[in-house]
């Protein structure tokens, strides 16, 4: 079944920013994010899932055990399990990007100060 961004279930995570659950399923979770400028999600690890996150637009940083890797347009970075990572957007626009979880998060999420 064909599944877009104005059909998919939506959801806002930390007061701002977007999220469109494309495929929503145990054991595999693909999410279509948005994150306006100046926004960052909270540090954090995964016991079980191993992600991808993929920018679409903008630029995002990604940082991934203290190393921060810029991503640009049509780039990615795979995130194995308990790996402490945090996603931000630190420039003046928003950056969408595509986060593909094997397995699902939910439950899975620890976070790191």
């Amino acid at each position: 079944m064909k599944i877009s961004k104005q059909t998919a279930e939506h959801y806002i995570w930390g007061t701002v920013c977007d999220g469109w659950h494309l495929v929503k399923q145990e054991e595999l979770s693909v999410i279509h994010e948005r994150m306006p400028a100046g926004t960052s999600e909270v540090r954090h690890y995964h016991m079980r899932s191993r992600q991808f996150f993929f920018v679409l637009s903008g630029t995002a940083e990604l940082e991934l055990h203290g190393e921060t890797v810029q991503l640009h347009p049509h780039e990615g970075v795979e995130v194995p399990p308990e790996i402490p990572h945090q996603m931000k957007n630190t420039s003046d626009k928003d950056v969408e990007f595509l986060v593909i979880s094997h397995p699902q998060t939910r439950g899975d999420r620890i976070a790191v100060e």
